[in-house]
Order: C-alpha cells, then structure tokens, then sequence
C-alpha cells in the first residue's frame, strides 16, 4: 500500500502545481523554460505513474475489503465510464459544444471515471487510489474554473461537427477500452 500511496502522491502532486503553486510554476517555467519545465515535470510524473500502477497491483494481490458493492453498480460504472470517455475526448479533439459547455473535459472524465470506478469496487486499494483521483480533480477543476473567471476566459465556439466527433472518438474508445483493453492492460474483464 505505501508503493500506492507514494506514487499517488508523486504523480498527483505532480498534476497539482498549479492549484497549490502557482507562483512557483511560473517562476521556474520562466528560469527554466517552458520545454524543459514541461520534460522535468513529465518525468517526475511517469514515475509517479509506474509507482502507484505497481503498488497497486502489489495491494490488489492481497485485497482489504471494506464493502462488497451490488452488482448494480456496475452496471451504472458502465455508462459513467462512457460519458468519462466522451468528456476525455471532447477535452482534445476540435471545438465542441460539450467542452464549450463544461470548460474542463478532461477534469470532469477524471471524475466520473474516479467516482464510477469507487461505485463498483470495495477494497482500500480502490477506494485510496479512485478515492485520491476524485479528490484531486474536483479540486482541480474548481482552481480551474476561478482562473478562467480571473483571466476573463470566453468558452469556444462550439461547432456540429466537432461534438459528432467527440462522442463518436469517445464511445469507439470506450468500447475499445472495456471490451478490450481492460482485461489486457488491467487484467479484470467489465463485463466477462
């Protein structure tokens, strides 16, 4: 549980200079450049990344339960995954009037991925790691929103097309993912 935890912290703390320090992050990014701001901190993040993948592997080999969800809940886990999917999609494809409508896509994928996964599992492991996600983006996303409000941020021009294209990048995504990637990569199945 500690490779978990530490790499959580490592790979969220990572994501959270801008909401804890800002004036830091500007002030580095100036004496070191954007670029090589921008390399050191994606460093220091894939190994956060690697360390809180491995411990949690290492604590799922031996899980704590606190809860055995109802299976329902997976069944809700399985929709909010896809609206995480389509928000993550909306976040960097073309203008769309989900990302013109929300301002921060990506933070709430981060959320609804977080909340849906706590919904269907029970263990510590989960609920530290899910747990800290959510966490982490609700807190995020309301730095987020107060810079956009502070800067005078206009959402964009949202465009047909661009929203086609997110939804449809989205669900194949999400397909992908579920039906595929998920045994592979995480070793349990959503739905076998």
């Amino acid at each position: 549980m500690l490779y978990l935890i530490a790499g959580l912290v490592v790979f969220l703390g990572s994501h959270s200079v801008r909401i804890f320090a800002e004036t830091w992050r500007s002030r580095t990014v100036q004496n070191m450049g954007e670029k090589s701001y921008k390399g050191m901190l994606s460093l220091v993040a894939l190994a956060g990344f690697a360390l809180l993948v491995w411990g949690f592997g290492v604590a799922r080999e031996a899980p704590t339960m606190l809860w055995n969800p109802p299976v329902a809940m997976r069944h809700i886990a399985a929709p909010l995954t896809l609206m995480a999917f389509i928000f993550l999609a909306s976040a960097y494809g073309p203008p769309n009037a989900i990302k013109a409508r929300v301002g921060h896509p990506m933070l709430l994928a981060v959320k609804t991925w977080a909340l849906a996964h706590l919904m269907a599992n029970g263990s510590v492991a989960h609920l530290i790691l899910f747990g800290s996600f959510l966490v982490w983006a609700v807190l995020a996303f309301i730095v987020a929103r107060k810079r956009d409000r502070a800067q005078n941020v206009q959402p964009v021009i949202a465009t047909t097309r661009g929203t086609v294209m997110a939804v449809a990048v989205g669900v194949l995504s999400w397909a992908l993912f579920t039906f595929w990637l998920h045994g592979l990569l995480i070793g349990v199945k959503p739905f076998g």
